[in-house]
């Protein structure tokens, strides 16, 4: 512990900067709460003794600066204590020990939150970025607290990126960008967001920075006498209804400029032509009363108006925005909103310690609880730091729709999301269950992206399970994550049961008819002991097609072998039932497209488990060849309720609704068309590839014998590899 915290102050501590930071405090804070951060203060100082900025400053300036950050957002005295604490951890001998001795345990857990994992070793800069992050993220979802303090942090290490050399600045300020600037969006706080954007801006695009905010000053000058006008004519119009208002013009800042020029490929003047406005007024119910006066002062653009009140965003943002075609026809977008609309809108979840004194009530605060929520859930089914944080990101950009549950709850999703992802929003029991949607009453694809405004009815099944298709079009992390988890799940335990059925119909053709629970626990244990494994890991192992059931039956058997090869002589080849139904381990080659009739056998495919082939599969005769002893007899078994994929093709003349009565056939012999292309040969005929679903191959036959019969085709044909 540093000795005499209060009275051994270093050469460089800045007495006028703490003393101005207490004086500002004394507006909110207790005076023995002041006196806790000043005693931090003399204890960062006496830590950070003799270490120095990139300026030359001494280093304490820099946690003093942080902690006047978060004075401007009114944080309570343990932010500010941990914000002046920050990097004491990480960058001096001070223990976490010490700092839960001096200043209590919140602050402790504070500090080693936003701390960096400086002590671990990690294979990339990537990787260690990536597991800070993770770190950081998660000490967040424990106490909101952390992400304030690590924001102001990174805000003024934004402010003071200057003296950095040109490539570290820019790394730093593509981070911000990419992670901190979406957070504090996505936690409302839009001043912060917007000093990020910019700061970055410059540092990334200096050219294109300087010419934006030099053009931004030119037109500033030209507008000002139309802005003026605009303003006084909107105000005049409110007050003449005894309404209190304040109308302020709204000036886009420079990245959200850049950006919407590389967005929406407009040139500059055409971005600066829509004049912006604000009107703050005294209550949601004079909201909706300014916004009637102006639709009758100028005229709104249909289609342009948005509700953000009724359904604020997924930050908790709220306000009224219309566009409209005012003087000289110039484009006005609006927007109005309370003085607490405002507030939170700037500051987001910041508002609630900014505004805490007068009763404020924040739905920034509510809404970032829900999204902690959310990042906890996507923590426990992630596995590298890497994935954790790409599916954070994903999260951190929702352009939104809003959508009704069938009982008129609404539902806030990221644009393009599906009705898949509105399953796995309600509950990830209804994501994992979900077999079909119904989209304003009408059933609807679940891969059609969801507009705002429809109602969604999910349709679920008890024995439904994830599609591993679903992951090619949903766009929520929570979606992504839940699907991903489930099959890696079901992978095991799929491969687990399938290893058990393997190795017990090898040790069954080695006259072992119960299998493994034949064998003695010892001689079970010692070939175990062999490999290095557990029971369980050698199931999964033969189910994934990574250790060969018929070798690890014959070792059980007292077969001293060597893994490798079967000995030619052996017995050990198995014919196995199966369903069709088995799970992830089980797969249909799709150069054969083997159906329930058909000749069948089995290969073992390292990873994938077993693969059905048709027995005159070319390819399975050269896995054959290759690899014998991988290749298992199959037979279907007498209960069979799916259906199975077959691939045609038809020769038909071309002739008008001819694919019409084509579908209509296949209707008919009640199987189902999954896909279907046309190719003409010539003039006169056409060629038709097309894939089916049949539960067998009666079913098949009756199909192709009605498609034959049809007047025009020449000939029908089930395709092989």
């Amino acid at each position: 512990m540093l000795p005499g915290v209060e009275l051994q102050r270093g050469t460089e501590l800045d007495q006028n900067g703490i003393d101005a930071l207490s004086h500002r405090l004394e507006s909110y804070l207790a005076p023995d709460q002041i006196q806790q951060i000043r005693k931090a203060y003399f204890f960062a100082d006496q830590a950070h003794l003799g270490q120095f900025r990139r300026n030359g400053a001494p280093y304490i300036t820099h946690p003093l600066a942080v902690a006047e950050i978060l004075c401007d957002m009114h944080m309570d005295h343990q932010s500010i204590v941990a914000a002046i604490l920050h990097d004491v951890i990480e960058d001096t001998s001070v223990s976490k020990e010490e700092i839960e001795t001096l200043f209590g345990d919140e602050v402790a857990r504070l500090v080693d939150g936003v701390t960096k994992l400086t002590q671990v070793h990690f294979g990339s800069k990537a990787e260690a970025k990536a597991e800070n992050l993770r770190k950081m993220i998660l000490a967040m979802t424990q106490d909101i607290r952390v992400i304030l303090v690590k924001l102001a942090d990174r805000l003024h290490n934004m402010r003071t990126l200057d003296v950095l050399a040109p490539q570290k600045s820019r790394r730093i300020a593509e981070e911000t960008l990419e992670i901190y600037a979406p957070i504090a969006n996505r936690l409302g706080m839009n001043d912060l967001r917007i000093e990020y954007e910019d700061l970055g801006f410059a540092v990334i695009h200096p050219f294109r920075h300087r010419m934006i905010a030099k053009a931004v000053k030119a037109a500033r000058g030209n507008r000002k006498e139309l802005l003026t006008h605009i303003r006084e004519t909107i105000e005049q119009r409110l007050r003449s209804e005894n309404m209190h208002v304040r109308v302020i013009g709204r000036e886009k800042h420079l990245f959200s400029i850049y950006s919407k020029m590389k967005e929406k490929r407009k040139s500059f003047s055409e971005i600066m032509d829509v004049y912006g406005f604000r009107i703050i007024t005294d209550s949601v119910d004079s909201c909706y009363r300014a916004l009637g006066m102006i639709h009758n002062l100028y005229k709104p653009v249909p289609g342009k108006f948005k509700d953000y009140i009724a359904i604020p965003k997924a930050n908790g943002y709220q306000s009224l925005h219309t566009v409209l075609i005012g003087q000289r026809g110039v484009p006005i977008e609006i927007q109005i909103r309370t003085e607490a609309m405002e507030a939170m809108a700037n500051n987001g979840i910041a508002a609630h310690w900014l505004y805490k004194s007068e009763g404020f009530t924040n739905t920034s605060q509510s809404r970032a609880r829900e999204w902690i929520k959310s990042l906890i859930e996507i923590q426990k089914n992630t596995g590298t730091s890497m994935e954790f944080i790409e599916h954070v990101k994903v999260d951190l950009f929702p352009d939104e729709v809003y959508v009704f549950t069938p009982k008129g709850h609404i539902l806030t999703l990221a644009q393009g999301s599906t009705a898949v992802d509105f399953a796995y929003t309600v509950h990830s029991d209804v994501g994992n269950t979900c077999v079909a949607a119904r989209i304003d009453n009408r059933l609807a694809p679940l891969s059609i992206p969801l507009q705002s405004g429809q109602t969604v009815e999910i349709i679920t099944a008890p024995g439904a399970r994830p599609n591993p298709a679903w992951l090619n079009f949903v766009v929520t992390s929570k979606a992504r994550i839940n699907i991903r988890h489930f099959l890696k799940t079901q992978q095991t335990e799929d491969a687990l049961s399938l290893g058990k059925r393997l190795l017990d119909q090898s040790l069954q053709g080695l006259g072992f008819p119960q299998g493994t629970e034949q064998l003695t626990t010892t001689t079970l244990q010692e070939v175990l002991h062999e490999l290095g494994i557990s029971l369980e890991q050698l199931y999964q192992d033969i189910g994934l097609g990574n250790r060969l059931a018929p070798l690890i039956a014959l070792r059980l058997t007292g077969h001293n072998l060597q893994e490798g090869t079967l000995p030619r002589s052996s017995s050990a080849r198995i014919s196995m039932a199966i369903r069709g139904t088995e799970g992830v381990m089980l797969s249909f080659a799709r150069c054969c497209r083997p159906i329930p009739g058909d000749e069948i056998i089995g290969h073992m495919s390292a990873g994938k488990g077993l693969v059905v082939h048709r027995d005159n599969c070319r390819n399975m005769a050269q896995e054959l060849k290759d690899n014998p002893d991988k290749c298992l007899n199959l037979n279907w078994s007498d209960h069979i309720e799916r259906e199975f994929q077959v691939d045609l093709r038809v020769f038909l003349e071309n002739q008008r609704g001819v694919l019409a009565t084509l579908a209509a056939q296949i209707s008919e012999s009640d199987a189902n068309i999954e896909s279907m292309v046309l190719h003409e040969k010539d003039t006169h005929q056409s060629v038709i590839q097309m894939t089916i679903l049949v539960r067998n191959r009666i079913q098949l036959a009756r199909t192709m014998k009605r498609l034959r019969h049809l007047h025009g085709v020449s000939r029908v044909q089930r395709m092989r590899a």
